[in-house]
């Protein structure tokens, strides 16, 4: 079953709100396998709508729209698809029911626009909608199914989980799931990947490969389809285990994870407390790791030495190393080394991470834009620094830069 999503609202169009619904569809039909082959997004306009419904006809088997189900004049969804598909709008008792009860409880008169929301297709199945107002409609016509969704998340979320899904798997004939295995990446950018499996990428068949990017990690989803779990790892191992045996140091988690989440799932597992030391990425470290619920089990906490008086005053880096004559400079591998040793030694931490940097837009220290060292310093070993040289903007630079220095955290503590 070939699937499209369509969004309905003018406020998608004008970047007001984003699409959340569409990944959340795209996802959940996934896991029943039925493909969705396009998504579209049309404002609140009667023969836009009526357009977008007729090119889907023309290429799928299954349309999902979201939102323009609610009380007001621009809501037109339900208008639109019954016109389309010739059939009239009907009350549905059972929500209009539920909705004059709850007016008359909160003792607010029901405007008779409120009405709309409980419109349903004449020929159509209603969709309960169990954290609002307005009920969904599911419906065939002439060989193509139908699904009408409030836009709402809070709404559209239960509706599809609790009614829609269970109204297309209905529809299915005997159609296999897909199942996939997430792996998850850091330490190496989408080109050297793809360079490294692009034999595998070619001879693709089943198991499919499909690689995602985004700033500082990698994904790569193996995907087939199968009848059950054990048939479909069958498949999705022999490759998975080829992928690990040619990339395995890059590999930090088999499911879709953060690098942060990873790093601070470690520490928690081995009891370990991190502390961070950061200049040029002024907070960025930390605030990464501070995002993750729960992350103060491992994490003590850092200190933003953005100056070199800061360096040395609050973590102890010797003025002749951060200046003057033949000193190495703040951004040196040996500052990166030093900060680290003493952010460990003071924060009495297990291990420890340093990033210092040159983040542009210009030089410093006659250095250039991208030259980054990342130090660590573990309770068991010595002190290192690794030299980074990235690319890209002030922000960029400052993103990989914390990312580069949690994947070599995560090395330290695998290690």
């Amino acid at each position: 079953m070939r699937a499209e999503i369509i969004a309905v609202g003018t406020e998608l169009l004008m970047g007001q709100i984003v699409n959340t619904n569409a990944q959340y569809l795209a996802k959940g039909l996934a896991d029943i396998g039925v493909g969705v082959y396009f998504q579209t997004v049309v404002g609140d306009n009667v023969s836009r709508i009526k357009e977008s419904l007729h090119i889907a006809k023309g290429r799928a088997d299954l349309i999902i729209c979201t939102g323009g189900l609610g009380p007001t004049q621009d809501d037109l969804t339900k208008d639109v698809l019954g016109e389309v598909l010739g059939q009239k709008l009907v009350i549905h008792e059972p929500s209009m029911n539920t909705m004059t009860e709850m007016f008359q409880r909160r003792g607010i008169p029901m405007v008779e626009s409120n009405a709309r929301q409980a419109l349903m297709l004449e020929q159509s199945d209603p969709l309960p909608n169990d954290t609002g107002l307005a009920v969904g409609v599911a419906v065939m016509h002439e060989g193509t199914h139908y699904i009408l969704l409030p836009g709402p998340p809070k709404e559209m979320k239960p509706m599809f989980d609790r009614y829609a899904k269970p109204w297309i798997e209905s529809k299915l004939d005997h159609v296999q799931p897909l199942y996939s295995i997430m792996l998850k990446f850091a330490g190496i950018g989408e080109s050297a990947l793809e360079h490294a499996l692009i034999d595998l990428i070619e001879a693709q068949t089943d198991p499919t490969i499909a690689p995602y990017a985004k700033e500082g990690e990698v994904a790569i989803r193996l995907t087939t389809r199968a009848s059950s779990p054990d048939e479909a790892m069958t498949r999705l191992r022999p490759l998975e285990a080829e992928i690990r045996g040619r990339l395995d140091e890059h590999i930090y988690a088999a499911e879709d994870i953060t690098l942060e989440q990873q790093v601070l799932r470690m520490l928690a597992e081995s009891g370990q407390k991190l502390a961070v030391a950061e200049s040029c990425t002024g907070g960025l470290l930390s605030d990464l790791l501070t995002a993750v619920p729960g992350s103060s089990q491992s994490f003590l906490g850092g200190v933003i030495c953005y100056s070199s008086t800061l360096k040395h005053k609050l973590l102890g880096v010797p003025m002749e190393m951060l200046e003057g004559p033949g000193a190495p400079g703040a951004v040196s591998e040996e500052t990166a080394a030093e900060l680290a040793r003493n952010t460990l030694r003071l924060l009495e931490a297990d291990v420890a991470v340093s990033i210092t940097g040159v983040a542009g837009p210009g030089e410093s220290e006659g250095k250039p834009v991208g030259l980054v060292y990342v130090g660590l310093a573990h309770r068991n070993g010595q002190a290192f620094a690794v030299k980074l040289q990235l690319s890209g903007n002030r922000e960029t630079i400052k993103l990989r830069a914390a990312k580069s220095a949690l994947y070599h955290l995560w090395k330290t503590i695998k290690s």
